[in-house]
Parts: C-alpha cells; structure tokens; sequence
C-alpha cells in the first residue's frame, strides 16, 4: 500500500563533489528528514514532526499563535497578506514560542517585545509591521479572553512617513506613456481610471469588463466595486488584442507576476525620470483626479473603493499644496451655481 504524504518539501543541491543530492522536508520551512524516502522510518518521521507542530508546549505563547493561524481572523486575510503574516509570524515564533502566557501579564514584557522590534530598526517599515503582527496576534487572544490586556496596543511605529502625498502629475503620466510599450501603457491607464491595487489590476480578468463597466473584488478589503470604464480608457481596452484571460499581460503574452511587473515597471520609470513614485501613488493619483474633475468625497470612495477618511486624508495632503487645479475647478463650480 503506497502512503502519500502531503506537503513534503524537497531541494535539490549539488555538492562540492559535483555529485547531486536531494533533501527532504516535513514541509516548506519545516525540520529536514533524515530517514530515507519511502521507508516506515521515513513516514514515522513525517507524522512525528506534524504531530509536534500541532501540539505547542501547553501554556506558551506558541500556543496562542498557533490558535490564532487555525482562525477566521488569518484565514479572512487576502493571500498576500496571509503570506506576509506567516514570515514575521515564523520570527515570533522563534523569538518568544516558549514564552510562558502568564509573562504578557507583565508590564515589562513590552520593553521586551519593543527591544525585538528595534532589532529590525534599520529598515523602520520592516520593524512596524512586525510590530503589527505581534499586535494583531495579541489582539486575538485578548479578544478570545485568553490575556487580559494586550501588551502591544498603542504605539510602536518607527516609521512616520506617509505616501498620501505622492502624486503623479499629468508631465509624469505623459513621460512613461511616451516610452512604455503597449502592455505597460494599458496598466498605467488602469491604473489612473480605476484607482486600484497593483495585485488586483494584474489579475483583473477580460469577463470583468461587460464593454462600459468593470467590476471587480478588492484582494484586500473585499469590497465589490463596479466602476464605469471612462472613454480614454474604453478606447485602449476595445483595441486590445485579447491574449488570454487576464487582461494585463507581458511582452510574451502571459500573465504578469507580481515581481516581474514591479522590475519592467521600476526600468521604465528610471528611463522616463521619474523619481519618489511608485506604481501604488496611482492609487492616490487617481482620487486627486476625480476631485480635480469634480467628484465628492462620497463619489470618489464609491468609484476608487477607498473608505471616506482615506479619500480625506490624500485630498488633505494634497491640498496643502494649494493645487491650482483645485482652486480653478471649485470656482467653476461655483460659477456654474450663481451669477453673484
């Protein structure tokens, strides 16, 4: 009787000798077999190390992260994310696994947990967000009433900086559609008529686009969107040459992956000059667009997916620089209301 066992993980090296060898893996990132494939002891092993990853040292912090991985709450998240979580996840893990539960009762384990942080403090974005999951792991088992408090609420951000005010202006839009070819030109033009996520616009497929509208599932919120396609837009998408499921795809006719688009994306704008941006600022360039043309906050989050209180703060951040447009298209507004 042939046993399958799910998960192993195996690497192939070659070593020094020239000579191949392959090494086995109870699974991805987990404790390497020593027996030999195929063998009772192989399989003995294998169940051994589940059994073991399943079953945290009782009253440890292991424990709470372990429940916290099997519930809603993580499996809710977009799969980007999950992935994100589980890598600072495994630090934590190794960092304060056998942490007694009864220590996070202790006002001193937050100096603890903010000297793990500082480790991290050359790279401020990398500390915060693995201070957000330690956060949200204890958010969990306060909220399940397994600790009383949660050591991490409050605070803990290295990095201040925010990318509200980052916004494509029409010279930028117009220097990278002036080099990029046509696969990277269609994603700019998704980008600055919809307003949305890299990741979702990568994997937006032609049956989202009924020919006026797209709709579309936001990855990380959830959110049903259904945006009209503006005319500039309805004009590339109808000229497309459809090359397969997805709409966006590379030179060779296949869907972009996620590291790909970012480094053609990256060269393009090196070539084009363009500094301090990212494919992301479209997000926000598209609501300063909106608001430019007019569009109310309520308008604006219903088309571009984003909350009202982030519409707000990227159009506050960008009002501080007294954009001219703003002030042209609210007196046209106004005059369009009254002769007074």
């Amino acid at each position: 009787m042939r046993v399958v066992l799910k998960g192993i993980h195996k690497v192939k090296a070659r070593l020094a000798t020239g000579e191949g060898k392959t090494y086995y893996y109870a699974w991805r990132g987990g404790p390497q077999m020593k027996a030999t494939p195929g063998t009772p002891e192989f399989v003995r092993e294998y169940h051994e190390a589940h059994a073991g990853a399943r079953q945290p040292r009782a009253g440890t912090f292991m424990t709470i992260i372990t429940r916290y991985k099997a519930s809603p709450e993580f499996s809710g998240l977009a799969p980007a994310t999950r992935r994100s979580y589980l890598a600072y996840i495994k630090l934590i893990e190794d960092e304060f696994g056998d942490l007694p539960v009864a220590a996070l009762a202790d006002r001193r384990v937050r100096g603890e947990f903010k000297g793990w942080r500082d480790r991290f403090g050359n790279t401020p974005r990398k500390a915060d967000f693995a201070w957000t999951v330690l956060a949200r792991v204890l958010s969990f088992a306060k909220d399940r009433g397994i600790i009383a408090t949660n050591p991490c609420e409050r605070g803990g951000r290295l990095y201040s900086g925010s990318r509200r005010d980052k916004i494509w202006s029409e010279e930028d839009i117009a220097a990278l559609l002036s080099i990029a070819p046509k696969e990277i030109q269609l994603a700019l033009m998704l980008a600055i008529w919809t307003g949305q996520r890299q990741g979702d616009l990568l994997r937006l497929s032609w049956s989202a686009y009924d020919g006026t509208h797209i709709r579309l599932k936001q990855s990380k919120t959830g959110r049903r969107i259904v945006m009209p396609a503006g005319a500039p837009l309805k004009t590339v998408l109808d000229i497309t040459e459809r090359r397969g499921p997805v709409i966006l795809t590379n030179s060779l006719g296949r869907p972009w992956t996620s590291d790909g688009f970012r480094s053609s994306w990256g060269k393009l704008s090196d070539r084009a000059g363009i500094e301090d941006l990212t494919f992301h600022d479209l997000r926000g360039t598209a609501v300063v667009r909106l608001a430019i043309a007019g569009a109310t906050v309520p308008q604006i989050a219903t088309f571009t997916g984003h909350s009202l209180r982030d519409v707000e703060a990227i159009l506050d951040a960008h009002y501080l620089g007294r954009d001219i447009q703003l002030a042209e298209a609210a007196v046209l507004k106004l005059e369009g209301r009254t002769k007074l």
